[in-house]
């Protein structure tokens, strides 16, 4: 049930959003997928000669992203139901746009050019076509989680992204602030 739903995600399938958003069941499946996606995801995008940089880079970037995810569904689902009425709920939109965010395994192909550089010209072209159908399957997600008409759902789902990159970009700064203040402290104390 669980390869149908996700072949039906990469398919585009009519309907497999309705199936999620309807299956309390598939909630916790739903996060799982996006963990493991988004950690296969920070994998390629964080590919480093440095195994345990790469890896720690990884986890991190994971926690964060889930949480965005976690923040894009709450806002989205919020601004569904209060700016046009929307009958959805916080977990109907973390399963339809937790199947929907199979897409994000195209970006471990970037753990590719970790190794071989010159792979970049292709892999990075293949990524972004990742990138851009999984905006696409966000939208039919949320579209099929909201009821909403196409431009209602564009709407709330931009805003929800946007509060998700919001974060993003905070604890970013966060981290580059602390890694900065390990470096120095590491550098003054000779280590």
């Amino acid at each position: 049930m669980l390869t149908e739903r996700i072949i039906g995600a990469f398919t585009f399938r009519k309907g497999v959003y309705a199936e999620v958003e309807h299956d309390t069941s598939f909630t916790n499946t739903a996060w799982l997928i996006v963990a493991v996606v988004t950690f296969l995801n920070q994998i390629g995008t964080h590919a480093s000669p440095n195994f345990i940089a790469w890896i720690i880079s990884a986890i991190v970037g994971t926690v964060i992203m889930v949480i965005g995810f976690g923040l894009a569904a709450a806002v989205i689902s919020w601004v569904g139901r209060t700016l046009f009425s929307a009958e959805v709920t916080f977990d109907e939109m973390v399963r339809t746009l937790g199947l929907a965010s199979v897409w994000n395994i195209v970006g471990f192909i970037g753990a590719l050019v970790g190794f071989f550089p010159l792979l970049a010209c292709v892999t990075w072209p293949a990524i972004l076509v990742g990138v851009v159908l999984l905006v696409a399957a966000w939208f039919m997600a949320a579209k099929e989680a909201l009821d909403l008409e196409w431009v209602e759902t564009i709407i709330t789902v931009i805003v929800g992204v946007i509060a998700w990159v919001v974060v993003w970009l905070i604890t970013r700064g966060i981290l580059g602030i602390l890694g900065l203040g390990a470096k120095v402290a590491g550098d003054v104390l000779g280590l």
